[in-house]
């Protein structure tokens, strides 16, 4: 499958230049198994999780779950149910997905749903939000993804608790990943996580959670923010 053009993000794209902070993640770690889903439930008022796909639970454009995401995914099973975790991706799942074909796999593969939606990340809340009908509120929403210009902001816009991980895949098993995404990737993140004022600025105005206080008062990463994995941003991709 090829992505088209996300106009979505484009058309969100002079809002980030303005206030940056909507691409700051509340979390950063190197994958999705890296996340405290219990403390998500118990002490963030977080009721379901949202996972983006490519990079994120799988290779780009597979429908197997990475080796790496397994137990982050069996995690986040376990704490809120089946009915409480989704994917929201920009390929599968949208009109890039004609008769919802990939979604159909990837749901059988994966054995969880793929949210339908016409716009694409930082688009899509409506349907996201019909796709849990036990929150009330996006605030109760986690959303977890490789990419800051879209699964990011697509939290942050609506007051999500974000958590943004590191690319699965690099190299040669990154093949198939899209050209344009990949080098918007690496850009974003030097600017987010490169040892520069800039980016130091943008992470001081990380926009609050309304329940989550912040990693010193609850922490929800599992590995440790100083792990070496982090610093691969600095030379690859």
């Amino acid at each position: 499958m090829v992505q088209s053009i996300n106009i979505k993000a484009l058309t969100t794209l002079a809002s980030v230049i303005r206030r940056p902070y909507l691409a700051a993640p509340h979390l950063f770690v190197p994958t999705v198994s890296d996340v405290n889903y219990q403390a998500l439930r118990d002490h963030c008022g977080i009721k379901a999780v949202i996972f983006d796909k490519d990079n994120t639970l799988t290779a780009p454009y597979e429908n197997s779950i990475h080796p790496r995401a397994i137990f982050g995914l069996q995690s986040a099973l376990d704490t809120f149910g089946t009915e409480n975790v989704a994917i929201l991706s920009n390929s599968a799942g949208t009109d890039d997905d004609p008769g919802f074909v990939d979604g159909k796999e990837i749901e059988e593969a994966l054995g969880i749903a793929v949210i339908k939606h016409g716009e694409k990340k930082p688009g899509g809340l409506d349907e996201t939000m019909r796709h849990f009908p036990d929150v009330d509120d996006p605030s109760q929403l986690c959303m977890v993804g490789d990419r800051l210009l879209t699964d990011i902001v697509f939290g942050n816009l609506h007051g999500m608790l974000t958590v943004h991980i590191l690319p699965l895949c690099t190299g040669k098993e990154n093949i198939n990943d899209n050209t344009i995404a990949k080098y918007i990737r690496k850009v974003e993140n030097k600017i987010m996580y490169a040892d520069w004022w800039g980016g130091r600025k943008i992470r001081s105005y990380t926009l609050d959670h309304k329940v989550w206080k912040g990693e010193y008062d609850c922490p929800l990463a599992l590995a440790d923010e100083n792990d070496p994995l982090l610093g691969f941003l600095e030379k690859k991709d």
